[in-house]
């Protein structure tokens, strides 16, 4: 690869130093793609582009801590959980009724398949997490699904912060393995 595009691994070990410069070639050569992915699944330009930021800004605050073999797939893999989380949150919300709306600027939108595929995966999940020891399934939901701290989970929990932090690891390892070839037939990112 020629000195003026260094290779993903050599910008990570710079970024890991503070090399700003390497986390900026980094932002530009992934913002579009990412940005593309994200809005396949979330058709908003202004949610979207918060859904990158955040993916890069984490990289950037955990820099020194991150252990990133390949780069694209850990985007993608942030990517995967931005997205899920917003839509997790937007479930979440209650629905406003409102009688003064104008229908004539109402816009429908067609996210059947959509919500299809995410309901399946949601489901598979679901189930690779019933297969879980019992304290590991609640750890994980804490952290995940309550978005809880580590912290928050060992204080309510009585445990150690490396407790809750090795469940939470053993939780994502097997789901990872167990959901990874349903994933292959479930395409939602591309880059």
């Amino acid at each position: 690869m020629p000195a003026n595009h260094p290779s993903d691994a050599i910008l990570l070990n710079l970024i890991k130093t503070g090399d700003l410069d390497s986390f900026n070639i980094l932002f530009e050569r992934y913002w579009d793609k990412l940005f593309t992915t994200v809005y396949s699944v979330c058709p908003d330009t202004e949610v979207c582009s918060e859904i990158v930021h955040d993916i890069f800004l984490n990289l950037w605050l955990k820099r020194e801590k991150l252990q990133i073999e390949y780069f694209k797939g850990y985007i993608t893999a942030s990517a995967r959980y931005h997205v899920y989380r917003y839509v997790k949150n937007i479930k979440r919300k209650t629905i406003e009724y409102r009688e003064d709306l104008d229908y004539g600027n109402v816009v429908a939108l067609n996210d059947g398949e959509t919500n299809i595929r995410y309901r399946e995966l949601e489901r598979k999940v679901e189930e690779e997490l019933e297969e879980l020891p019992s304290r590991c399934r609640e750890i994980f939901t804490l952290s995940r699904m309550e978005q809880l701290t580590n912290d928050e989970i060992a204080a309510r929990l009585d445990i150690s912060k490396r407790t809750v932090e090795n469940q939470l690891t053993h939780a994502l390892r097997h789901l990872r393995l167990s959901i990874r070839h349903f994933l292959v037939f479930f395409i939602f990112f591309q880059i």
